[in-house]
């Protein structure tokens, strides 16, 4: 249970709440429905009964779908996405479109429904402004929510960051791992020591690029794929039968990323590839098409099915809630398995 002080306050203003928690989603729909149709139907009459409640209806579904449009449709595909020229050019034909069916019921009703007209005025100059200030309240309104949002991702995304920095600092390389890699270069002292120096300067890099390189907020790619290469070079010295393949596509260089984003399916493809009985193998493809990315790792599966421990679907589900906090709505994950591999699909739109 959490403390008082560790709830965003987000999650205590009943005010920031309403605009963004599900719960009172109903309500906020009611509310603009209650305010557009109070404003209505307390207006100056301008047709006699039945015609004037008639009018009112028509009034209050335009206005909604005004409103609703804006809201759902030109702010989030041009105003979220910068498209300022679009928006305002969409916001103008909304205008016009109105001004013109408010134009066309009014001829409709003073002319062939021929109902009496209390006022005989027709001025669109007041009723296209009402609407540029509907278009207005509801485009403030969804930028409103919008910051609340992204306020919350952005103190989850620091407070995940920071948990997950702690908890790579208490699981850097594993205890086994560096025994086993020192009891290697133990033996390779003797027996080969030039080997020996190389193995040393590789397990000393990913050691630094663990501990210093990756706490920065952005890494080059190619400094992150060398990491995974540096890994596995490691994984092939201490294990017999064992081989890999790194395949780089498009112009990677000068390409930066959140650090650390494939170790955690590297990871796993190693742990889970070991097997006493055949060769097995770790497939690692990088392709940028355009502002796409894609990731692909390949490994094979052994005959007889490694015991499943807790560690690895914890890793596996945070890196999916960091992609989710990193790139929202960019980037999508297919993980795929069948008798003799796993394979792990990573598209980031960058």
């Amino acid at each position: 249970m959490r403390n008082k002080e560790d709830i965003p306050l987000i999650e205590k203003t009943f005010f920031l709440q309403f605009f963004i928690s599900s719960k009172y989603r109903l309500y906020r729909h009611l509310l603009p429905i209650a305010f557009i149709s109070l404003a209505l139907f307390k207006s100056a009459p301008f047709f006699t009964e039945p015609a004037l409640t008639f009018s009112r209806i028509v009034a209050l579904l335009l206005f909604l779908l005004v409103v609703y449009t804006n809201m759902y449709l030109l702010v989030p595909k041009f105003l979220f996405k910068h498209k300022y020229v679009a928006y305002n050019l969409s916001v103008v034909g909304i205008i016009a479109i109105s001004a013109l069916i408010y134009w066309a019921g009014w001829i409709f009703f003073c002319q062939y429904v021929r109902l009496e007209v209390k006022k005989q005025e027709l001025n669109l100059l007041p009723f296209s402004f009402v609407i540029l200030i509907f278009i207005s309240a509801s485009r403030e309104i969804k930028l409103f929510q919008r910051s609340i949002i992204d306020s919350r991702r952005i103190d989850e995304l620091e407070k995940t960051t920071m948990n997950s920095e702690m908890q790579q600092l208490k699981n850097q390389i594993s205890p086994h791992f560096l025994f086993n890699m020192l009891n290697n270069v133990n033996v390779l002292t003797q027996r080969d020591p030039e080997k020996a120096s190389q193995v040393l300067v590789k397990l000393s890099d990913l050691l630094r690029y663990q501990l210093y390189d990756s706490t920065r907020n952005k890494v080059f790619l190619t400094a992150d794929i060398h990491f995974l290469e540096d890994f596995l070079n490691l994984e092939k010295i201490r294990r017999d039968n064992f081989e890999f393949l790194v395949s780089k596509e498009g112009e990677l260089s000068g390409l930066q990323i959140s650090p650390l984003l494939f170790i955690t399916f590297v990871e796993n493809a190693v742990k889970h590839s070991m097997d006493a009985e055949r060769a097995s193998y770790v497939y690692l493809y990088f392709d940028l098409n355009g502002d796409n990315l894609r990731f692909k790792c390949i490994n094979s599966k052994p005959q007889m099915a490694a015991v499943k421990n807790d560690s690895s679907g914890l890793g596996l589900a945070n890196v999916k809630r960091r992609l989710e906090l990193l790139y929202p709505l960019t980037s999508s994950l297919l993980i795929e398995e069948n008798k003799n591999t796993y394979t792990v699909n990573l598209t980031i739109q960058l």
